[in-house]
């Protein structure tokens, strides 16, 4: 009897979560040998999916290697690479191009030694590209630092931080840097915000309100309209992070602020390079001033090398490709291929609130996930598989990333693979 419980018992890779190996007490450094011991569990039962090599840049095919060295040729449903700027090659010439010009890295501060010529002409071009008087851009090595320079510069003790429940975490970091006070409202609820407003407006008290254009974990829209017309009612400013709707988001692609029409009462917007841009870093758009300021006291930026001269003119390509007719049928597509994925698996598996090129599948519990990301690989499919401590207990997903790149064919074999998967893993409605 107790050599058949044995069997039946769980692999011990399967009873943890990543949140119990976060902190410990004392000397030991328990946690650190705990998870230690966890990944090499996932590791011998052959089921670690994680920081495995790519082969090939991220197209919709890729091959991969894993930890025992098989490789596999997968569709890829894991990337943010939505227009396939990241290997386009006009782009990827055109970082050829600054490379040989100005070298590999920057090798400094872009306060002191670290900007480049083509820095000042990407700011240029973004500027542009928003098109409002008196504005301008402060480029920053991350859109995580974007975010943490900016909040934790423009917010001071005393003052007040108001994020949405599902902000992504490089805002609630930059809030607790802040030294502000931080306060949470209900996702997407204009309602909820007032309420909070209302109790704290005061005068003297700075409050910045943060949102989303698209949530990369729900993959729905900013309540934008609702949530602006809230906060200039009690006098606070409004920062949006548009990392996954710029470029892709509102007729020209200037992000859910446009799709909305509301850019010009955003204070703060934040973009990010690593997604339709395809390449890495970060920006703020804000009136001329405040980016001023911000050059100087935006910590992340202050301390951290520029960009580097390559992706800055990777990037500059991928911007003027995608305010032309490239842009234009590429975000097109996008919207397509989203909506075609979204109605091949709408009452198969849950997708939440999905409204984007972010679809999430939520299998729920989190002791699924490893076996999972292994079973669908293994099925030919790379997806990002969030658990528990990034979303709540009980409520993990699978994010399908959907690009203009995608064929109808690739999207109907994802639906597959996915609600196959379901079935197997027990999270088919």
């Amino acid at each position: 009897m107790s050599e058949q419980k044995s069997k039946e018992k769980k692999p011990s890779y399967t009873e943890f979560t990543l949140d119990m190996f976060s902190r410990s007490s004392g000397k030991n450094h328990a946690e650190i040998k705990q998870f230690n011991q966890w990944r090499e569990d996932v590791i011998s039962a052959d089921k670690y999916t994680f920081e495995t090599p790519h082969l090939t840049p991220q197209t919709p095919e890729i091959v991969v290697r894993r930890i025992h060295g098989d490789e596999h040729r997968l569709f890829n449903f894991s990337s943010y690479n939505y227009l396939g700027y990241a290997n386009h090659p006009e782009v990827i010439n055109a970082a050829k191009d600054a490379l040989d010009k100005f070298g590999l890295g920057a090798t400094g501060s872009p306060l002191l030694n670290g900007t480049f010529d083509i820095h000042k002409q990407l700011e240029h071009a973004l500027t542009e590209f928003f098109g409002q008087e008196g504005y301008g851009i402060s480029l920053f090595s991350s859109g995580y630092g974007a975010n943490i320079g900016v909040v934790s510069s423009y917010i001071h003790k005393g003052d007040y931080v108001v994020l949405d429940h599902s902000s992504h975490a490089s805002l609630i970091d930059g809030a607790v840097m802040s030294q502000g006070t931080l306060k949470l409202f209900r996702h997407n609820d204009a309602e909820f915000l007032e309420r909070i407003l209302k109790r704290i407006a005061k005068d003297n008290r700075r409050i910045l309100v943060c949102v989303e254009g698209v949530y990369s974990t729900d993959g729905d829209y900013g309540n934008l309209k609702d949530i602006v017309t809230v906060t200039k009612k009690y006098g606070a400013s409004i920062l949006v992070d548009e990392a996954h709707s710029l470029l892709v988001a509102g007729a020209s692609g200037q992000g859910a602020v446009e799709k909305f029409d509301v850019l010009g009462d955003v204070d703060l917007l934040i973009g990010t390079f690593s997604k339709s841009f395809g390449g890495v870093g970060g920006c703020l758009y804000a009136k001329q001033e405040l980016i001023n300021y911000m050059n100087y006291y935006a910590r992340s930026r202050m301390f951290s090398c520029a960009l580097d001269p390559a992706v800055t003119g990777g990037i500059l390509k991928a911007l003027e490709l995608a305010t032309g007719p490239d842009g234009y049928a590429k975000r097109k597509r996008i919207v397509e291929n989203a909506d075609h994925l979204r109605s091949l698996l709408i009452n198969k598996v849950d997708i939440g609130t999905s409204q984007s090129w972010v679809i999430p599948i939520i299998f729920g519990d989190e002791r699924k996930s490893i076996p999972l990301a292994d079973y669908l690989m293994r099925k030919g499919y790379d997806f990002s598989i969030m658990m528990f401590p990034a979303v709540k207990k009980n409520k993990s997903i699978i994010r399908a990333f959907v690009t203009s790149e995608h064929t109808k064919e690739q999207l109907e074999g994802c639906a597959e693979a996915l609600i196959d998967a379901s079935k197997e893993y027990d999270f088919a409605l």
